[in-house]
């Protein structure tokens, strides 16, 4: 055998070996997360949730976990580092699906882009439960969430009461696309235009839930406007936020801080005063309803076609009362 003709033979080698290793990666990234070790007698439920960086969303995997040990189900609980990863959310979901759930949770990022991959697990006989936010669907067979727009109308009303009826504020929203953003900001709007017209809002910038964005979008605001005496934050990263800049800028006591959620921090800036109240879901009531009612869905029993988790105004008068701590979360 010549030399050239074992070169060529060894690089045809080498080009197999290539494309060999090439076929494998491919494969492995197509591969969702491997299901966890089922029993015979337990159901299977994938819950894909909009992030995890936040303790809003541990206090609802906890609600989840609670739930699937007591109605005899494995969970699997995962979401997007940032949440306005959409794609990242999507792949989730598809990958959840690939392992052939008894059915899923999903709090949907983006109330539309989901609704394909929705379809197909409709298509295959597994029910969907919204939880926090809802899709443009009747794809789920039910959402476990709060009363975003009615909760947000109280945030309005006592922001209006705390700076006497008058004045400008402005919005930090986690997001524009899902309806959790959508109707808490709609909600805190339209009651403030429908009852108290001499409030003006200024601005309304949405900061994708990040607290390092929202806090730049804040001081922004702030100093746009130096006459600002509200800000409303509509979720626990966009709450803390305002938190940042209204320190940062030397304006705790002179701006009213609203905020959704709870945490740490704002609680702790409840207390010292930076803050003046903020309204607090039930988030492990949400992770356990929307485990119960995927079991109750997978059996064929009857499940609501909206389960209300309720929510609760709290500030420095209530913080400590025995109902609000359970609804807080840390």
């Amino acid at each position: 055998m010549t030399m050239n003709r074992k070169c060529v033979l060894f690089s045809m080698f080498l080009v197999v070996l290539l494309l060999m290793a090439c076929g494998e990666e491919g494969d492995e990234s197509n591969q969702g997360e491997a299901q966890p070790d089922v029993e015979e007698d337990e159901l299977f439920i994938p819950i894909i949730s909009k992030g995890f960086q936040h303790q809003f969303w541990q206090a609802v995997r906890q609600g989840a976990e609670q739930a699937a040990e007591e109605y005899g189900a494995v969970i699997t609980f995962e979401g997007p580092e940032s949440e306005s990863n959409v794609d990242r959310q999507i792949d989730m979901l598809r990958a959840a699906l690939d392992n052939q759930p008894d059915a899923i949770g999903f709090a949907a990022l983006d109330s539309q882009a989901s609704i394909p991959i929705l379809q197909q697990a409709e298509d295959s006989g597994i029910p969907v439960v919204a939880f926090d936010s809802g899709v443009d669907s009747e794809i789920p067979i039910t959402t476990a969430s709060t009363d975003n727009k009615a909760a947000s109308a109280l945030a309005a009303e006592r922001m209006a009461e705390l700076i006497d009826g008058e004045g400008q504020i402005g919005l930090i929203v986690h997001d524009q696309t899902s309806i959790t953003g959508v109707d808490r900001r709609d909600g805190f709007v339209e009651y403030m235009e429908e009852h108290f017209p001499a409030i003006e809002i200024v601005d309304i910038q949405y900061g994708g839930g990040d607290h390092l964005n929202s806090t730049d979008l804040a001081k922004t605001i702030l100093l746009a406007y130096p006459d600002l005496r509200g800000f409303f934050g509509s979720n626990e990263g966009s709450a803390i936020g305002i938190i940042n800049a209204v320190n940062e800028l030397n304006k705790a006591g002179e701006v009213v801080v609203v905020g959704f959620d709870s945490g740490d921090l704002q609680m702790e800036a409840i207390r010292s005063g930076v803050m003046a109240g903020a309204v607090t879901q039930n988030p492990v009531g949400i992770g356990y309803e929307t485990v119960k009612a995927a079991v109750q869905a997978v059996k064929g029993e009857e499940v609501e076609e909206l389960i209300d988790t309720g929510f609760f105004w709290y500030d420095q008068s209530n913080i400590d009362d025995e109902d609000i701590q359970a609804a807080l979360y840390e």
